[in-house]
């Protein structure tokens, strides 16, 4: 077996388990440097083009693709898929994410012809069962959250985030309360909470983080004034927390005249046992693709639609779904006091029929058993490691994810980045670093409910078997890390500064007989 310098050995070896193991894989090549531009796998008739109607702007040099046979492209590409890693492969446990299973059910649902043939311009009685699914799916997350509306547009919640801060806007520009332009956002904030309301003109007010990772009532309310629009609070918050305040806190907010805009990124800890309209909530985002186990990551597709209170419900943006005398339909257009359009036709129908699926088949106590799956999976990691693990806010049992720091590598000579690598080489995907910010080096492990007691002990033994390691100085495991993965480690930072996008053929170098 030959050494690939690159990375891990060459060869064939087993597949990842989510235990230790290899995995070992060749090193694969670009499509352009396994075909070439002379053949191809498909034949195709010569083609005389007399007017290409391109006004003069056609190509001027060849196309150069690759051609490739089609067992060619196929091996490329499987090869190429056993290089990541994905929830079908091993536990992925990202914190602050959901990286949870997709059930195989919501993505047949999904490809059924009539939901996946169909055109946001095709005649509104020609899609009546997607409308309805529209109308069910709308039920059951205003249900789910006690809200009085819902937008199902957002494609992100990011997207729904800032469409949440646009109703809150629009509703205090109605009621001539366009001075309040400050927006009071957690420490323990997602990132975009402060980008989002900065992109609408709000200035942020931080609030500080108590010593128990939670949000003071009175930090709040020392920080209100007629100049503050609202609070943007996540719960359970980032460090894994339900805020204990929550219902003070939104009480305080609409005494002084703000509104309350929660970050639902992490209702899956939540789904079925705890309404958020009941905590006082005003506007709230839900990932679709997160909480109701749909396709994550890859750039997409997301949905995030946001439920609306009664006070900001008049401001939900269209289209949405009515029912009218033949049947339901669309409202594309509304007088009054709503946002418009916030995105291109309806949203991510693909995504809507993966969520109310993944409803239906759970049903109420199905939801809510999720929910507390994922909260006694995250609080049986935290029991099996914080005895060689620094947790650094003991005085609350955790919900969804598990929070440590790395005071327990002081003195190691490893850095929180260097376990991350170590971990790779073990066959797991790392957890989630140096996130939230208001944890030195922190470690974030969310293991949702989709895994089970086996996986989260092979994990464990993981974790507890590399801090062992660490704590009796043998650094190099760690700072050589990953050294079975098919890259060695990278310079991330120059990667990013420096992205080469475009791959340039190299020269022809003259041979020794020339």
């Amino acid at each position: 077996m030959s050494m690939n310098n690159q990375g891990r050995p060459t060869g064939i070896g087993t597949a990842g388990t989510g235990a230790s193991g290899s995995a070992l894989l060749p090193d694969e090549p670009l499509l352009f440097e396994i075909g070439d531009t002379e053949h191809s796998g498909v034949d195709l008739p010569e083609v005389t083009l007399t007017n290409d109607r391109l006004g003069g702007f056609g190509r001027s040099t060849r196309l150069d693709l690759a051609g490739l046979t089609e067992p060619e492209a196929m091996r490329h590409y499987v090869r190429l898929s056993r290089l990541n890693h994905s929830i079908d492969s091993g536990m992925y446990p990202l914190g602050s994410c959901t990286m949870k299973h997709n059930p195989r059910l919501n993505e047949k649902m999904a490809r059924l012809p009539g939901f996946a043939d169909i055109h946001p311009l095709q005649p509104v009685s020609t899609v009546q069962g997607a409308l309805e699914l529209m109308n069910q799916l709308s039920h059951w997350l205003m249900t789910l959250t006690n809200t009085a509306a819902v937008a199902l547009s957002p494609k992100a919640g990011a997207h729904g985030e800032l469409l949440g801060m646009m109703a809150i806007k629009a509703a205090q520009d109605a009621k001539g309360e366009a001075h309040r332009r400050i927006v009071l956002v957690p420490e323990s904030a997602h990132g975009t909470n402060p980008a989002t309301a900065a992109f609408l003109g709000y200035s942020v007010k931080p609030i500080p983080a108590r010593d128990d990772g939670t949000v003071d009532v009175q930090a709040v309310k020392d920080a209100l004034s007629p100049e503050v629009a609202a609070i943007m609070l996540t719960n359970p918050n980032t460090c894994g927390l339900f805020e204990p305040q929550v219902i003070e806190i939104a009480q305080a907010v609409h005494d002084a005249g703000a509104f309350f805009y929660c970050d639902g990124a992490n209702f899956n800890a939540i789904m079925g046992v705890v309404r958020p309209g009941d905590l006082g909530i005003d506007a709230m985002h839900i990932n679709l693709h997160k909480t109701f186990s749909t396709p994550h990551g890859g750039g997409g597709p997301g949905a995030g639609p946001v439920v609306l209170s009664e006070a900001l419900a008049p401001f939900a943006p269209v289209p949405f779904v009515r029912r009218g005398q033949d049947g339901l339909e669309l409202v594309e257009h509304v007088a009054g006091e709503a946002l418009g359009r916030v995105t291109a036709f309806h949203g991510q129908m693909g995504m809507y029929v993966r969520a109310l699926t993944y409803m239906l088949s759970h049903g109420a106590d199905g939801l809510a058993q999720a929910a507390e799956d994922a909260v006694l999976n995250a609080n049986y990691v935290k029991a099996r490691l914080e005895h060689l693990f620094s947790v650094p806010f003991p005085d609350y049992p955790t919900m969804h994810e598990a929070l440590f720091d790395d005071s327990f590598l002081n003195g190691t000579d490893v850095s929180t980045l260097d376990f991350a690598k170590a971990l790779i080489d073990e066959g797991f995907h790392p957890m989630t670093m140096y996130f939230p910010l208001v944890v030195h080096g922190a470690m974030l492990i969310e293991p949702t409910e989709s895994e089970s007691k086996q996986t989260l002990d092979r994990f464990c033994d993981v974790m507890a078997e590399l801090a062992t390691d660490a704590k009796s100085g043998n650094s190099a495991r760690f700072t050589a890390a990953p050294m079975k993965a098919p890259r060695r480690r990278l310079d991330e930072t120059r990667a990013a500064r420096q992205p080469i996008l475009k791959w340039e053929r190299p020269a022809d170098l003259p041979q020794a007989a020339e």
